[in-house]
């Protein structure tokens, strides 16, 4: 299940707090703030996604994440790849490598995660 691009807003926000109230998280929104009935709204639907929970503390709600954010992008990521890169990482790399703005330093990286990542596997 995905979010939506106001969802994933406030869901970056859970994620780099970790435990939020919904005062706090209103306030590290980016301007214009929304009005705390639209994010009230979105938590509630996030909840029922599955995405966040929150513990009562008084009349107020601590929000926190149910779902990792490693693990909501690997998911997209891989839907990525199978739905536009006919499930190829190949294909994928190759797009990423040739069509994106990586600089020489920038791919170098990349070919040191890949080479030890190979070194993992052939270990494993």
């Amino acid at each position: 299940m995905s979010l939506s691009k106001a969802e994933e807003q406030i869901m970056e926000q859970i994620w780099q707090h970790e435990n939020v109230f919904l005062k706090d998280l209103i306030e590290a929104l980016p301007d214009p703030k929304p009005a705390s009935t639209t994010v009230i709204t979105l938590l509630k639907r996030m909840q029922d996604k599955g995405f966040v929970a929150y513990n009562l503390y008084g009349n107020s709600r601590r929000y926190y994440a149910l779902v990792a954010k490693t693990d909501y992008f690997s998911t997209h990521l891989n839907a990525l790849i199978r739905n536009f890169f006919n499930n190829s990482a190949a294909q994928f790399g190759s797009f990423f490598t040739r069509d994106t703005n990586l600089t020489a330093r920038d791919l170098e990286e990349l070919r040191k995660i890949i080479d030890t990542e190979i070194l993992k596997k052939k270990g494993e």
